[in-house]
């Protein structure tokens, strides 16, 4: 029972990745890395249900922050997220952008912030990790899949490809390379 008060419920929406979640959904604070090669490959898709549940079961915010592309409101809609607990922040440099995060996270305002960092530290993602739990909020990074043989603080990272060919974005394989409690996993196809 203490595990799940961690955890979005229901789970993420897609089973296979649930059974290898610890605690069967993604986490309610702390920082996940999401890491891909190509934004655009159906990496919101992946977050949309959860989103959807918070945008909608809580008075808070989600907070974009320098989104590669304008997030399409009628797709997000679609989806099930409330478009007026959507907030982007496009700090105009690197110092402005880890304080927009920080202070985000920690501000007990926002359930989820979804970040695009360009060059971000193991000691900043620390921070983050702290002002997250701090905050109550869920941080997702989304960092290339380079980044994946050097060491994070992030409670949870999971690689993401596509499946079939690029314009193809009915599937995507995850592979969940840090977790707490066990190994990486197999890789799973996420429909």
């Amino acid at each position: 029972l203490q595990e799940n008060k961690h955890r979005l419920q229901p789970g993420t929406g897609f089973s296979a990745l649930d059974q290898e979640l610890p605690g069967s959904g993604w986490p309610t604070d702390g920082v996940t890395e999401l890491l891909l090669n190509h934004e655009g490959i159906g990496e919101l898709r992946l977050l949309a249900p959860a989103l959807a549940r918070l945008s909608q079961q809580q008075n808070r915010w989600v907070l974009l922050v320098c989104p590669p592309y304008i997030p399409y409101p009628p797709a997000l809609s679609q989806m099930g997220i409330d478009l007026t607990r959507i907030m982007i922040s496009q700090p105009g440099n690197s110092r402005d952008y880890l304080w927009v995060l920080e202070k985000s996270l920690a501000s007990q305002s926002c359930s989820a912030v979804l970040a695009w960092p360009r060059d971000i530290h193991e000691k900043q993602i620390r921070r983050l990790q702290l002002a997250s739990k701090e905050g109550r909020c869920w941080n997702v990074l989304f960092r290339p899949e380079s980044v994946a043989a050097n060491a994070s603080p992030a409670e949870l990272r999971i690689r993401l490809r596509p499946t079939g060919p690029y314009n193809d974005h009915t599937a995507i394989t995850a592979k969940i390379l840090k977790r707490r409690g066990r190994w990486e996993s197999p890789e799973v196809l996420v429909r």
